[in-house]
């Protein structure tokens, strides 16, 4: 075998190992037959929190505004309170059986109720039964959406308020990194059995304005990294990959002119 044929050799498996190495990154999110296309008319309908319906084991904090002692005064010690202050509220997890056990009241039933509906319920059943003129303050906190990619941190934020835009969740996250494809951002929504993909370009005051921007619970939001990004990485998985097949290509070599000597 001749120095040719070891060339040879080196370049092919050189070829296979970096055509590997390259598939597998950059592949989240990428594989788009796989999903639902993208229902233009259907993502302008946008569920935003106040449309939200209560679910089981939805977590509500629930406050009387208009004195703030009560509701924290009355709850009880049980396993379904998940503990708080008079200033920030209790905090309630809503059953399987679709109520919420509640001081002084028991079970109320909330569940496909909006938050706002539901504040209102309790309110109500307070005043006829317990408190004087209360303002119930009702928050559902366990609402929340995934962040991922190439932001400063990964994680899941939660939906505090109304509206929550894109732009805001990514500015609680510390923003995008210098690696960050602000073009390709993906907000994949919908159940399991029916995702469907939104792409937002943050360069475009269209795409930023547009009502799929507006977060709902259980998205999961990606940013893509930039082609510089990827190149530099590409590079530094070749260097990885060349470095102990050079080895590996010279050691032969070695052997092959000691062994013609």
């Amino acid at each position: 075998m001749n120095r040719q044929c070891y060339l040879v050799l080196f370049l092919l498996a050189f070829f296979a190992l970096t055509s590997c190495s390259n598939k597998q990154y950059q592949v989240l999110f990428e594989k788009r037959n796989s999903l639902t296309p993208v229902d233009t008319t259907a993502s302008k309908k946008v569920v935003t929190l106040d449309q939200y319906r209560i679910q089981p084991q939805d977590v509500l904090q629930i406050r009387n505004l208009q004195d703030i002692r009560y509701i924290a005064n009355l709850t009880p010690v049980s396993s379904n309170t998940s503990g708080g202050n008079a200033q920030s509220g209790e905090s309630f997890q809503v059953d399987e059986d679709s109520t919420v056990k509640l001081p002084a009241l028991g079970n109320v039933k909330v569940v496909g109720l909006t938050r706002a509906e539901a504040q209102k319920k309790i309110e109500v059943l307070y005043a006829d039964s317990l408190l004087k003129n209360p303002i119930i303050e009702l928050k559902i906190i366990n609402l929340k959406v995934t962040l991922l990619g190439q932001v400063r941190t990964q994680g899941n934020i939660l939906l505090v308020k109304d509206k929550t835009t894109l732009i805001e969740v990514i500015g609680q996250a510390g923003g995008l990194t210098p690696e960050a494809n602000e073009k390709d951002i993906k907000i994949i929504r919908g159940s399991e059995k029916n995702p469907k993909v939104i792409d937002v370009d943050l360069g475009s005051i269209t795409s930023v304005n547009d009502p799929s921007a507006i977060l709902q619970s259980g998205d999961i939001i990606y940013v893509s990294e930039n082609t510089r990004a990827a190149r530099t990485e590409n590079l530094q998985n070749l260097s990885t990959i060349t470095q102990p097949l050079l080895l590996l290509f010279n050691t032969a070599l070695i052997i092959f002119d000691l062994a013609h000597k």
